[in-house]
């Protein structure tokens, strides 16, 4: 069987669109009325001519190992509706027998073909700095600043626990707001995120006041493990500087595996300007969790976009710090193809030991991705559970950590009563479910 006979399902070239306004018009294109002279390839690619309102077809054409789109349309959506459409015409019939790509659609693929091949080395040695020396100064003047804005950040965490958190709530975001500001001056973003974090707290609800103060100390041993970084083991150092916001290189040789998506959602930053995506990734062979990250400015989604359920064989290469979670993925071998059944899990004791035990290399890490096994979701009065399905232990689903509370009994019609397969981000707050398999066919439901 050839890759471009390896069809995934409508689910997986839906979850592509950018949004629900693309998704829908994506699914008028998706029968063979408006396509004309469509094809494949065996490496992994489709085409075809889409009837539009003038009298000259659409070009569109599709790489699935990316996946990327090429469309002769003006829509500046990734990927348009007619790369939408002719995704669901190749997942429901198929576009026969491998062939010979068109000029118009084999020039565009043999560029990316082309582009994949450069040397390795090539870029690599591209992002080496002109001036080592030069370079050298510049992080010495970027660490002086930023030291002296952990030491403002600790005064103003110190008078904050000397006056007491009763007040937090009248006096509003903008303080915190301002002292973000300053992190930002201070050439500290991750610290400015985890300030803007700690300013929403007073308006979360019940109990408020212990969570933030646990996100006062974890910023208090932030800043002090950054005034002390230099005596600090290197992976300890790398995650301290990465939580900082010290952009760090990928290190390291690539890791080449199947990696299988298990997860993939979207969050917007707190004004709206960003939109961050976060891909989960687990390597079939090595068992190894990935996160890939992409972002998109305003009015735009991220681009990168890799359906739940398929495996990549590709290479990664992991960012320091973080738990050794952060990668990139480089050269893909093959188009994406689907995963045949749901992944194996571990029981809730299991996945709060992995938790447990990724803490020891990253005190500040918010949740571990884990798969849970044989799991039954809960619903109860003070909140909902995911139980081992022999009843011997359970995780709280943190009521700010669902995605949506219709996510959750999306997840009981799912289970119905029984057991399934579920994959989620495990921290020291509960469980949050993002994928779960059908018990009785094995696909992969996002939930949200």
């Amino acid at each position: 069987m050839t890759e471009q006979q390896v069809r995934w399902t409508a689910e997986q070239v839906l979850a592509l669109a950018p949004d629900e306004a693309s998704r829908k018009a994506g699914g008028k294109l998706g029968s063979a009325g408006p396509w004309s002279r469509t094809g494949g390839s065996a490496s992994g690619s489709v085409w075809g001519l889409c009837k539009g309102s003038g009298s000259t077809p659409y070009r569109t054409v599709v790489d699935l190992t990316g996946p990327a789109y090429k469309c002769s349309c003006p829509s500046r959506k990734f990927p348009c509706k007619h790369a939408l459409g002719l995704l669901l015409l190749w997942a429901a019939e198929g576009l026969g027998e491998a062939a010979e790509a068109p000029d118009w659609a084999g020039e565009w693929l043999a560029e990316r073909a082309a582009k994949a091949a450069r040397p390795a080395a090539a870029s690599g040695s591209a992002g080496a700095p002109a001036d080592p020396e030069a370079a050298r100064r510049r992080a010495e003047r970027r660490a002086a600043r930023i030291g002296a804005g952990v030491s403002e950040l600790e005064q103003r965490l110190a008078d904050l626990v000397r006056g007491g958190l009763a007040g937090q709530e009248a006096a509003g975001y903008a303080q915190w707001e301002e002292t973000a500001a300053r992190m930002v001056d201070a050439q500290a973003p991750g610290l400015a995120a985890r300030v803007r974090e700690l300013g929403t707290i007073p308006s979360s609800g019940a109990g408020w006041p212990g969570r933030m103060l646990e996100e006062c100390a974890l910023l208090h041993l932030l800043d002090r493990a950054w005034l002390g970084v230099a005596a600090l083991p290197e992976p300890l150092a790398a995650t301290v500087r990465a939580r900082v916001g010290l952009p760090g290189a990928v290190a390291g040789a690539a890791v080449r595996d199947h990696w299988l998506v298990l997860a993939q959602h979207d969050s917007v930053s707190p004004d709206g300007r960003l939109t961050t995506r976060r891909i989960w990734l687990r390597g079939l062979e090595s068992g190894r969790p990935a996160l890939v990250l992409d972002f998109g400015p305003p009015g735009r989604p991220p681009q990168l976009a890799l359906p739940v359920g398929l495996v990549l064989d590709a290479q990664a290469r992991f960012r320091p710090g973080g738990a050794g979670l952060r990668a990139e993925l480089g050269e893909r071998f093959a188009a994406p193809v689907p995963f045949p059944h749901a992944p194996a899990g571990v029981s809730t004791g299991e996945a709060l030991d992995a938790y447990g035990a990724a803490l020891r290399e990253d005190p500040w890490l918010d949740a571990w991705p884990v798969v849970l096994g044989q799991v039954v979701p809960i619903p109860g009065e003070h909140g909902w559970q995911l139980a081992d399905a022999e009843g011997k232990s359970a995780l709280p689903v943190p009521p700010s950590g669902a995605r949506t509370r219709s996510g959750l009994w999306q997840l009981a019609a799912l289970s119905g009563g029984g057991p399934v397969t579920v994959f989620g981000e495990c921290g020291h707050r509960g469980f949050t479910p993002l994928t779960a398999w059908a018990p009785d066919t094995a696909e992969p439901v996002a939930l949200g």
